[in-house]
Formats: C-alpha cells, structure tokens, sequence
C-alpha cells in the first residue's frame, strides 16, 4: 500500500539539490515566488539546502497583484532576501508590438506570455547573481498534464518537486515547517481568475489517484488526463536534433548527441 512520508523524503532530496547545485557550478538559488505552494516550498528547501543568504526570492507581479501579499509574507517568513519585479511594461510591450503589427492576439498568448517574460526575467537575474542558478518550481501533477508553459514555467536548471505529486508537495512543506496558509492556496491562472482545476475540467486529486494508484473511475477524466499527457510531453523533451551520420569523435557527456 502506498503512503507517502515527507519527513523521510527530504534527507535524499537536500542532498540531490545540493549535488544539482554544484553540477551547476552554482551558489546562489534564484526562485520566483508566487505565494503558491509549489514555489513556497521550493523556497524553504533551498533554504535548508543551501542557506537562507544562498537564496534570492524574485515576485513578479504583471501590474497590481492581489495576492501578492502571501510573498511578501513567504520571504519575510523565511527571511531570505527578495526583490519585486515587475513584469507589465516588459509583457505590456510585447503585446502592444504585436497589435502595432495587425496581429491577432489569442487568449493563450495572453495566458502564456507572462509566465514566459518571468522565466526571462529570472534569467537575467540569475547571471547577474554570484553564482545564480534558476530553480524550476513545478509538480508532478501540473507536469504529468502538461499544465505548465513551455519555455516558462517549465524552465529551470533543476526540478526539485518535478517527482511530487500536489499532495505530496502540501506534505513536504508541513515537515519544512511552513504555515498552513502557503501550503493550500489554490493555483490560478492569473488572468481569469480561474484555479488550474477549473481550467482542466478535473481535480488534481484525480491525477494524483491515477499516477500513483493506477485508479481512475471515470472514464472521462480518464481520457482527459491520457489526451492531455500524450500531447503535452515534448514540453519535457530535450530538443529533437537531426542526427546526419556525420563523425564526431568526441564523447558528450550527458549523450545529447547519441542517436
């Protein structure tokens, strides 16, 4: 029977972000915070893993943010230091170039392009950090659905939670010792208003049931996951490469190149 032990879990996964750190050759974690669970809890790992002076927290409001409140609260409570950046003028631009231009710009456009300009953002903050490196912030549940933004929230140099489902992340930061409050706040979208749930038409619980139960009674939300995790994983997959049958005589370490 499966049960899940979060206090058991963090021991081997410090030590995994400890070594994907210095894989990095980094120092400095750089988390953007939502106030979500996931990036609250990505950020008190880093704090155990690294030290709190060895994470920089980066909110990213798109203009006002009415929740921004739980990250300010977040960093305060984890006492690590932080910096608002807001992204509107730099999201704001990209859409007024596109209209200035007679495109038609789609809800998904919208939707998209600011989780794309934080990961820039992010980035840009990273390289001019002292050893700055990009923690992905996602779950397992989002992942397996391909509820995430290529290019966006899918980036990073690691993924400490990529393993875990939504369920398990709450735990996780229950034994991290966070307050309550940052570790049920329901995801949006942002834009709409919307949770992550009532824009998939299902519950994350029922992912989680079928990743890791194999147990799914509804045969709707059976094909919604299914459809949804076959057409979303080229989000996850190293850039296909054209492979010529040309020589290369040298060997690639991580066997990018190997056919």
């Amino acid at each position: 029977m499966y049960e899940f032990d979060a206090k058991q879990q963090l021991p081997g996964l410090l030590d995994w972000m400890r070594q994907q750190m210095k894989n990095c050759g980094g120092k400095t974690a750089v988390i953007g915070i939502s106030g979500g669970k996931d990036s609250s809890v990505v950020a008190a790992l880093a704090v155990e893993a690294y030290g709190r002076e060895n994470v920089l927290g980066v909110l990213m409001p798109n203009g006002e943010q009415s929740d921004i409140d739980y990250s300010h609260d977040l960093v305060e409570h984890l006492g690590i230091r932080n910096v608002v950046f807001n992204i509107k003028e730099s999201n704001d631009g990209i859409l007024h170039e596109m209209e200035r231009h007679g495109m038609e710009i789609s809800r998904q456009t919208k939707v998209n392009l600011p989780s794309r300009i934080r990961m820039v953002s992010l980035y840009a903050i990273a390289q001019s950090e002292n050893g700055g490196i990009v923690l992905n912030t996602s779950n397992l549940s989002e992942d397996w659905v391909g509820y995430c933004t290529i290019y966006g929230d899918s980036a990073g140099a690691f993924s400490p939670l990529g393993m875990y489902t939504t369920e398990e992340v709450v735990e996780l930061g229950r034994a991290l010792g966070l307050p309550e409050k940052f570790v049920v706040k329901p995801p949006s979208d942002g834009l709409t208003g919307l949770t992550d749930e009532d824009n998939l038409g299902f519950t994350y619980h029922a992912v989680n049931e079928y990743v890791r139960k194999g147990i799914c009674e509804d045969a709707e939300t059976k094909a919604k996951i299914d459809r949804l995790h076959r057409i979303s994983r080229f989000k996850f997959q190293t850039i296909p490469v054209y492979h010529n049958g040309l020589p290369m005589v040298l060997e690639d370490v991580a066997g990018f190149y190997k056919e």
